[in-house]
């Protein structure tokens, strides 16, 4: 399959696979351009995840503690929130796995909750100081 071609999956590759020449990544049948691409654009989609209660997206806010992408593009996110008492917690992990499902090209999606290490205003991005005023 050459980038432009639509795989059997239906989706339309802009990157090589291993076997088109893509850099291949040790343990992992994608090419470092595969799962670059699909990073990015799983990324793009939990920017588009923002806390009801703060103008700024969750992953500039550094809630997004890991995102793994498989070999059968299935992707495992770790999460957190701003507090255990958040008043979306149960809504904003379905929330995550609503946006990364939308994206081209990934299979299953499990969003895992998790509180440690806690999240603090150290892990938001220079973007979300700038969104909430706090230089």
């Amino acid at each position: 399959m050459q980038p432009g071609d639509v795989s059997e999956t239906g989706v339309k590759s802009s990157v090589p696979s291993v076997a088109d020449g893509g850099t291949p990544v040790a343990g992992s049948s994608l090419s470092q351009e595969e799962l670059d691409e699909m990073t990015a654009n799983v990324v793009a989609a939990l920017k588009t995840v923002y806390d009801p209660e703060i103008p700024a997206d969750i992953y500039e806010l550094g809630l997004i503690y890991r995102v793994d992408i498989a070999d059968n593009r299935d992707v495992e996110i770790d999460m957190t929130l701003t507090a255990p008492g958040c008043p979306v917690a149960g809504e904003m992990p379905q929330w995550v796995d609503n946006a990364v499902r939308a994206v081209a090209g990934v299979g299953d999606v499990k969003v895992n909750l998790v509180f440690d290490p806690p999240w603090d205003m150290s892990r938001m991005s220079d973007e979300a100081r700038l969104a909430l005023n706090m230089f």
